[in-house]
């Protein structure tokens, strides 16, 4: 299994709850595929640099993952056929990006 990291941009006029089920419904996708959730970060409504589909602003999610090389294909699949979903980008990470997403990880618990 290889590891990942996605991050995707929830259209702003969404509630709360329909944000939390989007996120859920991808998670369970992955869940679903054999993919093993590692983090899930909600960094919340965030300004735009620039307009996407005449919004200025999006609620960011990031989840990092171990998946399957073909459960990568399905996932963005899904995305691109979500509404919701204004961007994604899926890296696949190598290992300094894996050691500097634990160490990124370690000071958000701290500071937590």
């Amino acid at each position: 299994m290889n590891h990942y990291e996605a991050v995707f941009i929830l259209n702003p006029v969404l509630s709360e709850q329909q944000v939390k089920e989007t996120v859920s419904k991808f998670e369970d996708f992955l869940t679903a595929k054999g993919a093993q959730m590692v983090s899930k970060e909600d960094w919340g409504l965030k300004k735009l640099a620039y307009e996407i589909q005449h919004k200025k602003s999006g609620f960011y999610h990031l989840f990092e993952f171990k998946a399957p090389a073909d459960a990568i294909l399905g996932f963005e699949t899904e995305l691109r056929r979500d509404e919701r979903i204004m961007r994604f980008l899926t890296v696949s990470l190598d290992k300094h990006a894996i050691s500097w997403a634990e160490r990124r990880r370690e000071k958000l618990k701290v500071k937590a």
